[in-house]
């Protein structure tokens, strides 16, 4: 069986593989990661190896986890017909599985706690429906069930949320936040994609009700959006009552 073609990298010099082993093709790289069924640690860990392997992952391999892991969401975000969402794929692909937390002189200049790995984490269109303003309510925005971080001292239970705007650059949302003059953060960028953020809750733009939604209390939720259409946001859970149990992510 002949060995697949090789060939070298060419973004860098220093790259390990331009010591004459080279690359295999897209097509086998390709092969290989729908075996592990995008694997998203892999794929991280490939990204890492050199330029060419990062623009690889991005472009493809980062784009087949999304689709895998969320069809449904997937097929409403590029309905208008985009082969891309705003941002890039590697952006959208952590947003699915990694819950950024915070940092006590960070965005939400609260309490420290490390961002991490969420396994399992459902996004929903209906919930999206929630964090819109009624002027707003033809926007399609997918948002998280809450990541629960529990007795987090005086701050309680404390819940992080995330979502995505399907085709931010033309929503009601932005227009508005532009229109209101809303300033964007002087230092702090999206965890995902590293792009400038909106503070919703400057532009006054968080619903009456979106604490319902959360179970959360009122006056405890911030949340901000990207210029690429991330929102990331943090609140203050309810306490449960005696007769309900936390609920897993499905």
């Amino acid at each position: 069986m002949p060995l697949a073609k090789q060939y070298r990298c060419l973004h860098s010099g220093a790259c390990p593989c331009a010591a004459g082993r080279g690359h295999l093709t897209e097509e086998v790289i390709f092969l290989v990661f729908q075996h592990a069924n995008w694997n998203p640690k892999m794929i991280a860990s490939l990204s890492q190896a050199c330029k060419w392997f990062d623009d690889l992952a991005k472009r493809v391999l980062w784009k087949e986890f999304c689709r895998t892991r969320v069809p449904k969401m997937m097929l409403d975000l590029q309905s208008n017909g985009s082969h891309n969402v705003d941002g890039n794929w590697r952006a959208l692909g952590k947003l699915l599985i990694y819950c950024s937390g915070c940092s006590q002189d960070g965005l939400f200049n609260r309490i420290d706690i490390p961002g991490h790995f969420a396994h399992k984490t459902r996004f929903s269109r209906t919930s999206g429906r929630s964090f819109l303003l009624p002027q707003c309510k033809t926007d399609v925005l997918y948002v998280s069930d809450p990541c629960e971080h529990m007795d987090q001292g005086e701050e309680g239970d404390v819940g992080f949320f995330r979502g995505v705007f399907k085709s931010f650059s033309i929503s009601k949302v932005k227009k508005m936040l532009i229109k209101k003059g809303a300033t964007l953060h002087p230092t702090e960028e999206c965890p995902y994609c590293k792009a400038r953020l909106w503070s919703m809750s400057q532009a006054k733009m968080i619903p009456p009700n979106v604490n319902c939604r959360l179970g959360a209390y009122e006056d405890c939720i911030e949340y901000y959006v990207c210029l690429n259409g991330h929102m990331l946001g943090i609140c203050t859970l309810l306490p449960l009552s005696d007769s309900e149990e936390p609920s897993e992510f499905e």
